[in-house]
């Protein structure tokens, strides 16, 4: 008898767990915004996270000198190219952009701006790749301005958590 009632909690629990691995990630909007961030996002056990180290731009201007702030572009321009770069990496390993989570920003301040981040252009590429009709899912995020990068071009550098269902 008291086997049982062990046995039958035990497919209890089990079938519990079951259904709590059945759900998916929830993305929290912030609240009376329609700022394309998430508030908060809750991952259930079942799903993998997968960090991405930081993503860079890439020469969009071939033809401007080498190492040149020309040759990357401006802030929104090289916020594209480093979205467009984390995709890439994230469809090479079967995930989507949409499958973000958490977004870190390293904006460097432009010298055409008196060393001020460019904070609407860089909103402006993100929303290509956020909040659209296409990719609705949004980041928690959090936007840094730092002294510099790597390279003394680059006025953005992206660092994204994404999750595997």
């Amino acid at each position: 008898m008291l086997y049982g009632k062990i046995f039958k909690g035990l497919v209890l629990l089990i079938g519990l767990a079951a259904i709590s691995n059945a759900a998916d990630v929830v993305r929290y909007k912030t609240l009376g915004s329609d700022f394309p961030i998430a508030m908060a996002i809750e991952i259930p056990p079942n799903v993998t996270v997968v960090n991405l180290s930081g993503v860079v731009p890439s020469v969009i201007n071939p033809n401007a000198t080498k190492g040149s702030l020309e040759a990357y572009g401006n802030t929104e321009q090289q916020t594209i190219s480093s979205l467009a770069g984390i995709e890439e990496v994230l469809n090479s390993i079967g995930l989507k952009i949409g499958d973000v989570i958490k977004m870190q920003v390293f904006l460097v301040g432009d010298p055409k701006l008196s060393g001020k981040i460019d904070f609407e252009g860089f909103m402006k590429g993100y929303r290509k790749f956020f909040g659209t009709k296409e990719q609705p899912n949004l980041p928690t995020r959090s936007v840094f301005q730092v002294a510099g990068l790597a390279n003394p071009a680059w006025l953005i550098e992206i660092e994204v958590s994404a999750v595997r269902k």
